[in-house]
């Protein structure tokens, strides 16, 4: 935070140092016009570091919200799949392990996924896939079959594992400090930037100056949103885990 304001002192210190030795050194006319070449200059570069900043403060948090989103279905298809191979164990391990795989998926359903909205996992999520995968491990099975379902099953544990670790790092992420408030503080200067210059819009130049000031504020509203992976009107829902119980539904029972 000091070094950022110290590089604002040192940029508004260039400015009037500038216009100080302008004014003595250099000939030049008097710039007092909203619609002069200052005004026109800086208007046009508030204009532009404005997009940049909201483009990252959109692009950013995008991102981290559509990797979340793919993090949840590799997550989800990775149960299914433990599902399948449970199916193909011998009974009584086979249905235990597959009744363990959807009180797991029901508890992130349930149970978890309201805490993501605070950037957080419970740690009963994690003990039990943890209990689970010590469970399959310690299997005795007989039978090529058996055995292949068993290393299947391991595999499709350790996949839910990491998938379920980068969803931990998906709800704790958070977009580059100071992006979002320097993106509304651009805003409102683009926005406040023709009074600043000394015009003074009436009638129906007031139009389009309210209706960017409208856009300026939806958009920040939704950059806002967009920070917030699993908690906002954009966020992302449990829809595959969801869909991930339905889909046992379908899959033959151990046994």
């Amino acid at each position: 935070m000091l070094v950022c304001l110290l590089a604002i002192a040192a940029a508004v210190g260039v400015v009037a140092l500038a216009a100080f030795l302008f004014r003595r050194l250099v000939e030049g006319t008097d710039d007092h016009a909203p619609n002069g070449p200052t005004a026109n200059y800086a208007g046009s570069m508030l204009s532009s570091l404005f997009l940049l900043v909201f483009a990252i403060a959109i692009v950013v948090p995008w991102t981290t919200a559509d990797a979340a989103r793919q993090n949840t279905n590799a997550e989800s298809q990775a149960a299914v799949e433990a599902y399948w191979s449970a199916s193909r164990l011998p009974a009584p391990a086979g249905a235990q392990v597959q009744q363990q795989v959807r009180d797991y998926v029901g508890f992130v359903v349930h149970k978890e996924w309201p805490l993501m909205a605070s950037g957080q996992l419970s740690p009963e999520g994690g003990s039990r896939l943890d209990a689970l995968r010590n469970q399959v491990a310690g299997l005795t099975v007989t039978g090529d079959d058996a055995k292949a379902a068993k290393s299947d099953l391991l595999d499709d544990m350790k996949d839910i594992s990491a998938a379920r670790r980068q969803r931990e790092a998906d709800a704790r992420a958070q977009p580059p400090a100071g992006v979002l408030p320097l993106a509304i503080f651009t805003g409102l200067t683009v926005i406040l930037f023709p009074f600043l210059a000394g015009a003074r819009p009436r009638g129906n130049a007031l139009v389009p100056l309210t209706l960017m000031a409208a856009l300026l504020g939806f958009g920040i509203y939704l950059a806002w949103h967009i920070t917030h992976v699993f908690d906002s009107g954009l966020s992302v829902g449990p829809d595959a885990f969801q869909t991930a119980l339905s889909e046992f539904q379908r899959i033959p029972w151990s046994g």
